[in-house]
């Protein structure tokens, strides 16, 4: 297991408010790019007055090219800002996070929180050129798009960072890998699965349904979803038998299949939790 520790270091973005675009009143062109303009707003998480809000939007990063080098962003690295200031971020294999004041084109992140988890090779090699290019000095900031909005920040040395609009996942038809499952009443608490789970779900809006695996055996049952909150019905599963860890992650699981269960999306993440104490959280599979 890697062991996480906090480290600081001091970060400063540009802004990332931009001109509005033109598209939603018709007066632009879909694809037309537009540079970050001049304002005197200020505070945490705002923007330049007549600008677009850009933050809540999760920002992929797709690559950054330094000296004329382009190197491929590692899967998971991103950029956020919340509309309360929060900032979030995975530089390509450690995550950070930190608060962002903004005076008018400027966006000052105050000291970031990140892990230190060791990572392969390439990932670390861009962490590295990533977190350097966000702390060499004032980036530019330029958008394009109005739908899948693309940015692109420019060092003053060159450099240049291209991400892209990543928009949430639903719900439904999107394979939900389970990675943790914790059982009402354990000790242990939440605990990760064993390595040989094969745990996943699957919700069928029009057939009001979902499928999937709960570790060792296939399982589906009803899913009626309201107001935040999914009631299952009583599962329905193959009956062969793994090994003993496989069985009691299983069973732990098969407890979220007992009424009703409250559900979180955040971004590309899920979260569950049943009446009975059950929880569950679970990614979207690459």
């Amino acid at each position: 297991m890697n062991t996480q520790r906090l480290t600081s270091v001091s970060l400063s973005l540009l802004t990332l408010a931009v001109l509005p675009f033109a598209a939603a009143c018709g007066s632009e062109k879909s694809g037309d790019s537009q540079t970050v303009g001049s304002g005197t707003g200020s505070g945490t998480g705002t923007t330049t007055s007549g600008s677009p809000d850009v933050t809540g939007i999760h920002w992929k990063v797709e690559d950054l090219t330094v000296d004329g080098k382009k190197s491929a962003a590692p899967a998971g690295a991103y950029l956020r800002i919340a509309k309360d200031g929060e900032v979030s971020g995975n530089y390509g294999c450690n995550s950070f996070g930190a608060t962002a004041k903004v005076d008018g084109d400027d966006i000052a992140l105050g000291t970031a929180r990140s892990t230190d988890m060791a990572c392969g090779d390439d990932r670390m090699t861009f962490e590295g050129a990533f977190s350097k290019a966000l702390t060499g000095g004032t980036l530019t900031a330029q958008v394009k798009g109005d739908g899948e909005q693309q940015l692109t920040l420019t060092t003053k040395a060159g450099a240049t960072i291209h991400l892209t609009e990543e928009k949430a996942s639903s719900l439904y038809g999107t394979k939900w890998t389970v990675t943790t499952v914790g059982e009402a009443g354990a000790d242990s608490g939440v605990s990760p699965l064993p390595s040989a789970a094969d745990t996943y779900l699957v919700f069928d809006q029009k057939k009001g349904t979902v499928r999937g695996k709960a570790g060792c055996n296939n399982v589906s049952a009803k899913a009626t979803v309201s107001d935040g909150a999914i009631t299952f019905g009583s599962p329905a599963t193959t009956r062969r038998m793994c090994d003993a860890s496989l069985m009691k992650a299983e069973r732990a699981f098969l407890k979220l299949f007992d009424g009703k269960t409250a559900y979180k999306i955040d971004h590309r993440s899920l979260s569950l939790t049943s009446e009975n104490g059950t929880t569950v959280a679970a990614t979207v599979a690459d």
